[in-house]
C-alpha cells in the first residue's frame, strides 16, 4: 500500500513523556502523560480520537485499554503492537494506514515500555543458535565496528565522534535520557562494553512513552485543527530481512527499505535535511548514512567530522540525541522519532532546530530482522 495512492495523512499533535532511568512510575503514568501532551498540543478532546495504537514490549497483554480507560472509556479500535526497537513504529505505520484508507480520521499511535525482562523468539525455537548465544547485541555491533574500522582505515576515535555529537544533540533536549554533553576524552576513556565499544556509545534502556496522533484532511476541517501545524506524511514503509550473503543484514535492510520509502514520497535522499535513525551503537549512524544514500560509501566519518551530520549542517542527523542520548526505552522509540521529526519540521525544536527544515526521515531496525522507514514533509512546501 503506497499512502500517496489514497488519502493525504497527517501528523498534528506529539507528546512524550521523558525517557529516563527504571523508576517506581507506571506505565499508566508515563503513557497518559505523553497522549495528553499530543492532545493539547494538536488543540483537540480525547473524543475526539477514533481509534489508537500501542507498542510496547516489556509490559505483557493488554497494555492500551488499563492506561487509556484514564482518559474516558469511549469504546474505541485499540491493538497492541509488539515489533522489537521498531514497535511502536510499527504502530504509528498502522495508525497512517488507518487514516489513508478511510477507516478513521483520527488516530493515535502511542508507545510506552518500562525496564524489564525480555522474551525473545528466536530463543523459543528450539533450534540451538550457531553462535552458542554469545553474540549478544554489544557484541554484534562490536564486531560491525572492527570490520568499519579496518574497511575504512580509521581508528575508534571515528565511532566515538558520533557519540559526541548525539550526547550534545541530548544535552539540549529535555525529553532525553542523557542530558550531559561528552567530550572524545570522555567517551573513549568510558567503560568498555564490547570490543571497542564503549558505554557512551551504546545507548540507555529505560522507560517512557511517546504519543502522536494521525488525522486527514477532513479530521483537519472539521475539528478546526491549525493546519500551519499539521505535518504530511509521505511514505510508510516497512520490509524484513532477505538473504545478503557476507553482507551485513542491518545495513542492507536499511539501503533497501530506505529506497523503497524515498521513492514512495518522490523525493531523493539529498533532499532531507532532517533524520532519526537506528543508532542504539554508535557504528550505526556510520553505516546507515552510508546505506540511506546521505554520503558515498566510506565517506561518512569524512562527512562527521567536517560538520555535515550537526545540526546546522547538510542534514542533521539525530538532533534529538538519537538512541545515544535520547535513549531507547524501545516501546516508545519509533514514535518518539516521529515526534522528533514533526518538531524539526514545524520549526519549533528551539535550540536543536535544523534550520529551514522541510524534509524528514525516521528509521528503525528492530529484531528479526525488521526495518521500518518513514518520510514526512512540512506544511506548505
Amino acid at each position: 500500500m503506497l499512502l500517496n495512492d489514497y488519502r493525504p495523512v497527517y501528523v498534528i499533535g506529539i507528546g512524550l513523556h521523558r525517557y529516563q532511568a527504571a523508576t517506581e512510575t507506571s506505565y499508566v503514568q508515563l503513557g497518559v502523560t505523553a497522549v495528553r501532551e499530543a492532545l493539547a498540543d494538536a488543540g483537540m478532546e480525547w473524543s475526539s480520537v477514533e481509534a489508537a495504537y500501542t507498542g510496547t514490549t516489556r509490559l505483557g497483554m493488554a497494555v492500551s485499554r488499563p492506561m487509556l480507560r484514564h482518559l474516558g472509556a469511549t469504546g474505541i479500535p485499540m491493538t497492541q503492537v509488539e515489533n522489537a526497537s521498531a514497535s511502536s513504529s510499527s504502530a504509528f505505520r498502522l495508525a497512517c494506514r488507518d487514516v489513508a484508507a478511510g477507516f478513521s480520521d483520527v488516530v493515535l499511535a502511542a508507545g510506552v515500555d518500562k525496564a524489564g525482562k525480555v522474551n525473545r523468539g528466536e530463543q523459543l525455537t528450539g533450534i540451538a543458535p550457531h553462535d552458542g548465544g554469545l553474540v549478544v547485541p554489544s557484541v554484534h555491533y562490536a564486531l560491525l565496528a572492527e570490520e568499519y574500522m579496518r574497511a575504512s582505515n580509521v581508528g575508534e576515535e571515528v565511532i566515538a565522534r558520533v557519540a559526541v555529537k548525539n550526547h550534545l544533540n541530548g544535552s539540549k533536549n529535555p525529553y532525553a535520557h542523557r542530558q550531559r554533553e561528552r567530550s572524545l576524552d570522555e567517551v573513549l576513556g568510558d567503560r568498555p562494553i564490547a570490543g571497542s565499544l564503549k558505554r557512551l556509545e551504546c545507548c540507555p534502556i529505560g522507560e517512557g512513552a511517546s504519543a502522536v496522533l494521525v488525522v486527514s484532511d477532513a479530521a483537519i476541517d472539521r475539528l478546526g485543527l491549525d493546519r500551519s501545524r499539521a505535518v504530511q506524511v509521505l511514505s510508510s514503509t516497512q520490509r524484513s530481512e532477505e538473504l545478503y550473503g557476507a553482507k551485513s543484514f542491518d545495513v542492507e535492510l536499511t539501503k533497501t527499505t530506505t529506497e523503497q520509502s524515498l521513492a514512495e514520497a518522490g523525493i531523493r535522499a539529498e533532499q532531507l535535511d532532517v533524520v532519526e535513525l537506528h543508532d542504539a551503537f554508535a557504528i550505526e549512524e556510520l553505516q546507515y548514512t552510508e546505506a540511506m544514500g546521505l554520503c558515498g560509501p566510506g565517506q561518512a566519518s569524512r562527512e562527521l567530522a567536517n560538520g555535515e551530520f550537526a545540526i546546522g549542517g547538510r542534514v542533521a542527523i539525530s538532533p534529538s540525541g538519537g538512541l545515544l542520548a535520547m535513549g531507547h526505552p524501545i516501546g516508545p522509540t519509533g514514535v518518539g522519532q516521529i515526534a522528533e521529526i514533526t518538531r524539526q519540521l514545524r520549526g519549533e525544536a528551539g535550540p536543536r532546530q535544523q534550520p529551514n527544515s522541510t524534509y524528514g526521515l525516521a528509521h528503525l531496525v528492530g529484531l528479526g530482522a525488521v526495518c521500518v522507514v518513514h518520510v514526512l514533509a512540512a506544511a506548505g512546501r
